[in-house]
């Protein structure tokens, strides 16, 4: 763990190197928007949930509690501290590898976030080579982001809300596609987050994109979002994993690292 452990240094002195050189202070930054109504979110059709199956896939309770509670309200607290000063409120959450435990942590942070009085989360699983955040709720979507990416569908008609969770919206993807990267960074795309990151100040939009490696996927997607976090597996990622990533997403405000599969708290680094 020495070496990633200093991989992880890097990548927090890098992160705070970037966030700062060429900013304002936060003080010169304009104020967050006024934070308007967080009780509701955007139209979307209500689908049941079973909780024993959410217990099973490591979701989280729509009040944020159970044994993950405190890492994930703590990681909610630290992230938004960080993106509030900027008004940001798009976030890409991805790893350098599969397996990593970046869709158990972009559910549950979506989670935290919307179990916070001024805020909502909206999710989108922009892992379209291998969706799985719809199946981690135990949900078949009838319609899915990839389709609304080709202008078949309407996004209206795709967003979920899982039943329990009053301020979180799902826009699930619904089957693999081949062609996931020319989908990523389409007019569509760039039009989808747009619109998304304009509906609602309070409102944060997390996207689970697919791990950097391997595939030119997120980084196809990456630069349209304000900030990245990455994911790193305790024990599974690689030191010269983690830092290709960083040089792949080195044009990207990376926020922070999350360590998942620690056996102490998780925290931002």
């Amino acid at each position: 763990m020495d070496r990633l452990e200093k991989a992880l240094n890097l990548a927090r002195a890098e992160r705070d190197h970037k966030l700062l050189t060429g900013a304002a202070s936060s003080a010169d930054l304009p104020a967050p928007a006024e934070l308007r109504n967080a009780s509701s979110v955007s139209p979307a059709r209500m689908v049941s949930t079973e909780p024993s199956r959410l217990r099973a896939n490591g979701v989280m309770p729509a009040d944020a509690s159970g044994p993950a509670a405190h890492a994930f309200k703590t990681l909610r607290t630290q992230v938004l501290q960080r993106m509030r000063p900027r008004s940001w409120n798009s976030l890409a959450v991805t790893s350098p590898a599969p397996h990593d435990g970046k869709t158990f942590t972009a559910i549950n942070l979506a989670i935290a976030i919307a179990a916070d009085t001024n805020y909502s989360a909206l999710l989108v699983d922009f892992d379209l080579r291998r969706p799985s955040v719809h199946e981690r709720f135990g949900i078949q979507p009838e319609v899915g982001v990839e389709q609304c990416l080709r202008g078949e569908a309407k996004v209206s008609d795709a967003l979920i809300n899982p039943q329990g969770y009053p301020k979180l919206v799902l826009l699930p993807a619904r089957e693999p596609v081949s062609n996931s990267s020319d989908l990523l960074s389409s007019e569509g795309a760039r039009r989808l987050i747009r619109d998304m990151k304009e509906h609602s100040p309070n409102r944060i939009v997390l996207f689970d994109l697919p791990p950097v490696l391997g595939t030119d996927d997120a980084l196809a997607f990456a630069p349209q979002v304000d900030a990245a976090l990455v994911v790193v597996g305790e024990e599974h990622t690689r030191r010269k994993d983690l830092l290709r990533c960083f040089e792949i997403l080195r044009d990207v405000p990376i926020i922070g690292t999350v360590l998942n599969g620690s056996r102490t708290d998780a925290r931002l680094a």
